[in-house]
């Protein structure tokens, strides 16, 4: 059966596969960007100390509190680690899936969103490779404590044996805390129940604690990422009046023309 063919007897299954591999090449951008992003040490390093610098000018360098906090209580390390190193996939994955259930109108201005948001993303982690803090003195790998107790090894989340395919230098701006910002503003828009809006914000807010607190993310860096988002967001809502606003506005209907009087000839004689 040709694709044509297949596009008109299934055209549903078609759109999902497209979609599917849409996301799935996100994916492997953002995870493989390492292929492409300079990884000399030295000016990462320098960016990490100039962000954390630019931090505590603002008083939010919130790091080091975070970073005791998850490595001295194993509990609270260990599920932010599972955190960590599945739920930024999971749940967007399902959120996506439920708004593409709900329909194109629902789902394509948050597909675009999620897009160009992740795009933002992977442009800065290109022009400006940054450390985590956990790169840093002073500050712990959460989940290089914890990777004999998960899938991971000691290079971020990366399944065991494909860490060298994952872009360590990614920090800045958080994906993860954009992505789980996007879920929150999704569910905001969608969702019925108030209760599963508010575990939206409370996943968007959890997870950057997590990513700060596991020592992979600064506080600037899950900042910028829900700023690329959000920007994502009004890229996406602006996208459809861009042909509008372009087009050239349309022309007054002219004025149906009165009907001429009837001449004498046409109207006759009176006897």
């Amino acid at each position: 059966m040709s694709v044509t063919a297949l596009r008109r007897r299934h055209p549903q299954i078609v759109r999902g596969v497209l979609e599917i591999v849409l996301i799935l090449a996100l994916w492997v951008g953002y995870s493989l960007s390492r292929l492409v992003a300079d990884t000399a040490m030295g000016p990462a390093m320098h960016r990490a100390h100039e962000l954390l610098r630019f931090e505590t000018v603002l008083g939010i360098h919130w790091e080091v509190p975070l970073n005791e906090l998850f490595t001295n209580h194993q509990v609270i390390g260990l599920l932010g680690s599972y955190w960590y190193a599945s739920l930024h996939y999971v749940v967007t994955a399902a959120v996506l899936l439920w708004l593409y259930r709900l329909g194109t109108r629902v789902y394509a201005p948050a597909r675009r969103a999620l897009v160009i948001g992740t795009l933002l993303g992977l442009a800065a982690y290109l022009v400006m490779p940054t450390a985590p803090p956990r790169f840093i003195t002073g500050y712990v790998d959460v989940l290089s404590l914890h990777a004999s107790d998960g899938w991971w090894a000691s290079d971020a989340s990366a399944p065991r044996g494909l860490g060298g395919l994952t872009n360590e230098l990614a920090a800045f701006p958080s994906l993860h805390a954009g992505w789980a910002l996007w879920v929150a503003i999704s569910l905001q828009r969608h969702a019925r129940h108030r209760w599963v809006r508010a575990l939206g914000w409370t996943y968007a807010v959890g997870t950057g604690v997590v990513i700060i607190g596991t020592g992979n993310h600064w506080v600037i860096d899950v900042l910028v990422g829900y700023l690329v988002i959000a920007a994502g967001w009004a890229a996406a809502e602006w996208a459809p009046r861009i042909p509008v606003l372009l087009s050239a506005p349309a022309a007054r209907p002219m004025p149906a023309a009165a009907a001429p009087l009837p001449t004498p000839a046409a109207r006759g004689r009176r006897d």
